[in-house]
């Protein structure tokens, strides 16, 4: 019986062990790669790039491991963080009071708004003007959070910003709400549809870990500051972001 169970030890010692190399040589980030230019699928590469992606990767070579990207749907990113599925969760996450209560965030590494995208020859002008109106928000957003507060507003719910965007091209919805970087993606590639000039709202984002893995916030907390500090970080937004959008 002895002998057995010192098998039995050994077997988990070696689980555990590998485990924690697996844990230790690769840093799992989260995704939903359906947000240009912080996370999206490159129609020639088929690879998922963006932001997100190459500050991830600059976090995880600092780290000394290797990223690896899984993609899913946007309102299961923290879920995965929060189970442990995955280290890391970035998707052009904001940081709120209601997400911080189950899960930790880094410094953040850039700032947004919420837009209002609406077609050509809408009256709505400013976000008063949501009043009452069929707006389209992606699943779990803080565009979909917020916008719970519009008053007598109707919320049609998508998985995919540009299925939204897709709503309202074809007058289902009367406005969406979304990020300003993706909602200047979604408008120079759908025509009669523009961005109003009032933000909707203003907010930071962040990388997602889980609450009990302080050691990780850490260590990503400080190679945020090594990429800013170094100007790495400006460099890979101002890839993607131009001075002039």
């Amino acid at each position: 019986m002895k002998k057995f169970l010192c098998m039995v030890a050994s077997a988990l010692m070696v689980i555990s062990l590998a485990a924690c190399t697996s844990n230790k040589d690769e840093l799992v980030m989260a995704t939903n790669a359906e947000f240009p230019p912080y996370e999206y699928h490159d129609d020639e590469t088929q690879k998922i790039v963006g932001i997100d992606v190459e500050i991830c990767d600059a976090i995880a070579n600092e780290l000394g491991r290797k990223l690896v990207i899984e993609d899913m749907a946007f309102d299961s990113v923290l879920t995965s963080v929060q189970t442990g599925k995955a280290d890391i969760g970035a998707a052009g996450l904001t940081i709120t009071e209601d997400r911080l209560k189950n899960i930790n965030f880094s410094t953040p590494y850039a700032t947004a708004a919420q837009v209002i995208i609406v077609p050509e020859g809408s009256d709505i002008t400013t976000p008063d003007d949501l009043v009452g109106k069929k707006i389209g928000v992606q699943l779990g957003t803080t565009g979909d959070i917020y916008a719970e507060d519009i008053e007598d507003a109707t919320l049609e719910r998508y998985n995919k910003g540009f299925e939204a965007i897709q709503a309202l091209a074809q007058g289902k919805i009367d406005a969406v709400i979304i990020d300003n970087e993706p909602a200047k993606v979604f408008v120079s590639q759908n025509d009669g549809l523009y961005i109003i000039d009032e933000a909707f709202t203003y907010e930071e984002y962040a990388i997602a870990i889980a609450k009990d893995n302080d050691q990780l916030l850490n260590d990503v907390n400080a190679a945020i500051k090594k990429l800013k500090e170094s100007g790495k970080l400006d460099e890979i937004v101002n890839k993607y972001i131009s001075a002039d959008n």
